[in-house]
């Protein structure tokens, strides 16, 4: 999925880039194979009050356009949150 360590992810901090609720955007380490920065988004579970990975982002302007355009986010969520609807149905 992704070629990071092991190793260096369980000591690795995970820095908040920016957060809006229920989504957060991190970075966790160093990608190994080439040396970027991982950057993920991660959702916040109403039960357990923690936050888990739920997409990997392919660079840091990605992530960007996720922070700019939050359906963007939503649209990316694996539970298939509603996002890009139209305000007017025909």
């Amino acid at each position: 999925m992704n070629d990071l360590d092991p190793t260096s992810v369980a000591t690795t901090k995970t820095t908040v880039i920016h957060e809006r609720f229920p989504y957060r955007y991190v970075q966790r380490g160093y990608i190994q194979l080439n040396g970027k920065p991982d950057f993920r988004l991660q959702k916040a579970n109403e039960y357990t009050k923690k936050y888990s990975d739920i997409y990997l982002f392919d660079n840091g302007d990605q992530m960007l356009l996720a922070i700019e355009d939050f359906e963007y986010a939503k649209w990316l969520d694996p539970a298939g949150v509603n996002c890009y609807v139209k305000d007017v149905a025909n």
